[in-house]
């Protein structure tokens, strides 16, 4: 497991693909899968996760365009790419609320994930921070032994 596995405190159980197919429609999913929600919405990878889910959310009305839309099959994709790209606007605007409603339909309190992702954030921040101090503090080094000092 990756790091962001060990905040979750509930065990990550991933939902069978059945399942999840019915998590990405917005349905929720047995108690269970409570800890595989809180991962999939505060790791690291959650806004691509966000975004496949979207995907699949507008798969079935852009399917049904592109195969009963009694029109051209170019203006046909034409709609279909303006379907996808105002779903996936709309979608990355309220990109947070959306997620943060599939942690508390899991039973967690809301903000849950929006605090994790926090703490992940800063906790992410001090390590670079430190990185970069460790390097600077190494270039300093070299650079006073070239200088004889």
């Amino acid at each position: 497991m990756d790091r962001d596995a060990e905040r979750t405190p509930d065990p990550v159980v991933r939902p069978a693909p059945h399942r999840w197919f019915w998590y990405a429609l917005g349905g929720g999913l047995p108690q269970r899968h409570r800890g595989w929600v809180l991962h999939d919405t505060t790791t690291r990878t959650w806004w691509a996760r966000h975004v496949l889910r979207t995907l699949v959310q507008l798969s079935v009305p852009i399917a049904l365009v592109v195969v009963f839309l009694p029109a051209p099959l170019g203006l046909r994709l034409a709609v279909a790419g303006g379907g996808i790209f105002l779903g996936l606007i709309f979608s990355l605007a309220y990109m947070p609320e959306t997620t943060e409603n599939r942690v508390v339909k899991a039973g967690y309190p809301a903000g849950t994930a929006t605090a994790a992702r926090e703490r992940a954030g800063l906790a992410s921040q001090r390590a670079e921070t430190e990185r970069k101090r460790t390097a600077a503090a190494r270039r300093a080094a070299r650079y006073r032994e070239r200088q004889g000092r």
